[in-house]
């Protein structure tokens, strides 16, 4: 998905709360791609959300467990003719500063849990 800006479902913009929530999401080719959402994140200026795409009917989760295919996806905001829509990070500097910046804020999340 290098340098591709898919668009949100419509009417649906940026949700409040998407925590459990499966997205189908429309690349520029037409093709549809279900993922989960995981978080967004704010960081340098700009809007970040990670996913992580599903594991197809009929394939075991197991055997996708190392392949790069099923990873955690991050996919910047953008404003496009005024609607939101998320394109790909092709820089890898960016995108290794983003992955890291919500490394930490997810296991905040997880030590803050498990403190209460």
């Amino acid at each position: 998905m290098s340098d591709e800006q898919t668009m949100l479902p419509e009417d649906d913009g940026l949700p409040e709360d998407l925590n459990g929530t499966f997205m189908t999401l429309i690349d520029e080719e037409g093709n549809d791609l279900e993922l989960e959402y995981v978080d967004t994140l704010e960081y340098n200026g700009g809007i970040y959300m990670a996913f992580y795409p599903t594991v197809p009917e009929g394939v075991d989760p197991d055997t996708v467990e190392d392949d790069e295919d099923y990873g955690l996806i991050i996919l910047r905001v953008v404003s496009v003719d005024g609607e939101d829509q998320l394109e790909t990070i092709s820089d890898e500097v960016e995108l290794q500063a983003v992955y890291d910046r919500l490394m930490e804020e997810l296991f905040e999340e997880d030590e803050e849990e498990e403190g209460e």
